[in-house]
């Protein structure tokens, strides 16, 4: 290394091996660089008890950064963009398909997130499908083809996330057969499905493009339309669904494990130890609102809100919780049982509980800045970091029972999650010769009141992480080349940290499938 003359301050030592790393990229370097610089500024000024909740780890911001300069998540009225163009990008509106394309392709690069990149690119069917004009699918086809291959290229981060369906549209099929043809990880995918709306045959072929690449992830459209207005939702990046033309303004999560450790007894836990942290995390809620809202001065500068892309008030914080499993193992232990988070166990209606008892407090307690001044509760499908715990309300991987016993345990908690909840069921390969089993599963799931249905086919090489997708020959190569993606290094560090090889991949026969949704 070359010498220098001054001795370099621990700040200074941190961005230099940024700058030298071998594995990053210049422009991954600089995204680096950047959270640095915005993490040396002092952080906001918090009381002793939270103070100490964040330094212990029971809360988490999320490494959102000291200064919350932007929202965590924009989800933009795409519609009203390509309908009416923007002035503050010199454009008009779109007037045939290529034009759509082109501009959505420009707006992206304007979206802001946690992550630098969009992390919700609209429901890419509808908003398309207006400039199709007389297009056969055999001209479309290419187009979109390329489209889906320059998303990959120039945005490289596996949080970007498009939404298709319900309708059966050309569009739609076309996403379908081409993100399985290419097996991307980037964009990350949702088909939103309405039993009255979507189609049989539209619906397996989604079910199909989970069997060959892991996508799509399945929305529940009519649960999660009930939680919004007219105006609708998206699913964003790790299945965080939120208001369109708002968002996400931040999201901070508390380790559930850490608050049972710090309970004499299951009642202890819920009488005092979680509500002392809820209303630390809404403190931390506000704070960091207040910064985004009265000082960053996002919202009086955007142009995303002067051209009425967004809204300040359309945006939610997030109010996240993780550790669930392990919560409800160390009450129980202490309460001197042996029983754990698992199917048809005593322990689950204290799961339950407790899920009931976020929901209850999060509805009751306004926000000075939120989605009709409350925040929205979330199951957070966790970081590469964690350890000792599982992601929201999920069952320990490698745990995990049969897919029906799985989601009849979880599937009762996702009523009160209404920002995301989410669960990843591990299948075995021989799904691809019977994916009709898959979907009665996926259906099954849903009368049983699941907002999402989320799996893994065992030996794809694309498979989700915590929400995202990342490649395991990515990981791999990622060791001694590093990555073009910008999570790869979120997969490899998840490989390492989380358990994920550990999820039990398990059979599900039609059979099995079809008494269940009887």
């Amino acid at each position: 290394m070359m010498k220098r003359h001054d001795v370099l301050t621990e700040y200074q030592a941190k961005c230099l091996s940024i700058a030298t790393d071998t594995l990053l990229s210049p422009k991954q370097k600089a995204n680096f660089l950047a959270l640095e610089a915005e993490n040396n500024i002092p952080y906001l000024a918090l009381s002793e008890p939270l103070k100490t909740a964040l330094d212990t780890r029971v809360i988490c911001d999320m490494y959102e950064g000291h200064a919350p300069y932007k929202p965590r998540y924009v989800l933009p009225d795409y519609e009203r963009f390509l309908q009416l163009g923007s002035a503050y990008l010199e454009l008009s509106p779109a007037e045939d398909f290529d034009d759509a394309l082109n501009h959505l392709m420009i707006l992206y690069h304007h979206v802001p997130s946690v992550t630098g990149f969009p992390v919700f690119l609209g429901y890419l069917d509808r908003l398309l499908m207006p400039y199709v004009a007389n297009y056969t699918e055999e001209q479309l086809y290419p187009k979109l083809k390329r489209f889906w291959v320059m998303l990959d290229r120039t945005l490289p981060d596996a949080f970007m996330h498009a939404n298709i369906g319900p309708e059966d549209n050309i569009i739609c099929r076309l996403i379908l057969r081409i993100d399985a043809e290419l097996k991307q990880v980037a964009p990350n995918l949702t088909f939103v499905y309405h039993p009255q709306r979507t189609p049989e045959s539209l619906f397996l072929q989604a079910i199909e493009n989970i069997c060959e690449c892991s996508k799509p992830h399945i929305a529940n459209d009519i649960i999660h339309s009930a939680a919004f207005d007219e105006k609708g939702y998206g699913i964003v990046s790790c299945y965080n669904s939120l208001p369109i033309a708002g968002g996400g303004s931040t999201l901070v999560r508390i380790n559930l494990r850490e608050v049972a450790l710090r309970s004499e007894n299951s009642t202890d836990f819920l009488t005092v130890q979680l509500k002392k942290y809820c209303d630390l995390q809404m403190e931390l809620i506000e704070k960091r609102t207040a910064f985004l809202y009265e000082e960053s001065n996002f919202f009086q500068t955007s142009f995303l809100v002067h051209e009425g892309l967004i809204a300040p008030e359309r945006f939610a914080p997030m109010f996240g919780i993780y550790g669930l499993a392990e919560a409800v193992n160390i009450l129980m232990e202490k309460e001197g049982t042996t029983n754990l988070y698992a199917p048809d166990s005593p322990a689950l209606p204290l799961a339950y509980q407790i899920s009931e008892q976020l929901a209850n407090f999060v509805e009751s307690t306004p926000v000075k800045y939120g989605f009709n001044h409350k925040a929205m509760l979330h199951a957070q499908s966790g970081i590469s970091s964690d350890s000792e715990t599982t992601p929201g309300a999920r069952i320990p991987y490698g745990e995990e029972p049969y897919p029906v016993s799985h989601i009849m345990t979880v599937a009762p908690h996702h009523q009160y999650y209404v920002s995301g909840i989410s669960d990843i069921l591990t299948i075995d390969e021989t799904i691809k010769q019977n994916p009709q089993a898959l979907l009665q599963l996926c259906k099954g799931a849903f009368s049983h009141g699941m907002r999402e249905f989320t799996a893994n086919v065992a030996n794809n090489d694309l498979v989700r992480v915590t929400g995202y997708m990342v490649r395991l020959s990515d990981i791999e190569k990622f060791k001694t080349e590093g990555s073009r993606n910008n999570t790869t290094w979120l997969g490899d560090e998840a490989t390492k940290n989380c358990k994920i090889q550990s999820r039990q991949q398990r059979v599900i026969s039609h059979e099995q499938s079809m008494r269940y949704t009887q």
